[in-house]
């Protein structure tokens, strides 16, 4: 096995870094965050961090980096509380990726993708449409890693759109009938293919 010591990383180049401590946590979650600013400008962008923080009640969260940048996603997040949360279908892959790039406030990643704004029920926030897995989210509150001055972001569900098929009949949801992309690292991306359940495990009886 290639072995790296923490001096080993600390005197990395920063590219290389990145990418393997990146990567060396496992597949990660790919989602779409929606979100709009109170002026009416729309914003879409890939995540990587999002993650279960509960089920009762039903709370998820993600990490932002530090807000020493424009950070639009978080900004309207605060000033509106609400956003959306939205599963990458394979089909979206490259469009998903380029919201990654960093465009002023007053652009639209919808505008320059291929991504389409879908609204529901009373939300004025975007979901991203045909995406397979849809969440209506409330902010709820959040908290500051003082190790790197990131944020832990943590939102409630609303409401939860499912695509057909993918729900079974136990409650839970077949990621891999949707295609629903994972990430690797910060640009590597693959569709799992579920290959087994396996039931709730007890201790072993001696």
């Amino acid at each position: 096995m290639t072995h790296f010591t923490k001096q080993d990383i600390d005197a990395m180049h920063h590219l290389y870094k990145i990418n393997l401590i990146n990567s060396c946590s496992g597949y990660k979650s790919a989602n779409l965050i929606g979100t709009k600013s109170n002026d009416g400008i729309s914003n879409v962008a890939i995540f990587s961090s999002v993650t279960h923080i509960g089920s009762n009640p039903a709370l998820l969260g993600f990490f932002l980096r530090p807000t020493t940048v424009i950070r639009n996603t978080y900004d309207n997040i605060k000033e509106t509380e609400y956003f959306t949360i939205n599963h990458v279908h394979e089909s979206v892959l490259a469009d998903a990726h380029h919201t990654s790039a960093k465009y002023d406030k007053s652009i639209s990643e919808f505008d320059v993708t291929n991504l389409e704004e879908e609204y529901k029920d009373r939300y004025n926030v975007p979901f991203v449409k045909h995406a397979p897995i849809q969440m209506a989210m409330k902010y709820v509150e959040e908290y500051d890693i003082k190790a790197n001055n990131t944020i832990l972001v943590i939102g409630a569900i609303q409401d939860l759109y499912i695509g057909n098929n993918l729900l079974e009949d136990d409650g839970f949801i077949n990621l891999s009938k949707g295609k629903v992309a994972t990430i690797n690292g910060l640009d590597g991306y693959s569709v799992p293919c579920l290959k087994t359940r396996l039931e709730y495990q007890r201790p072993k009886i001696q």
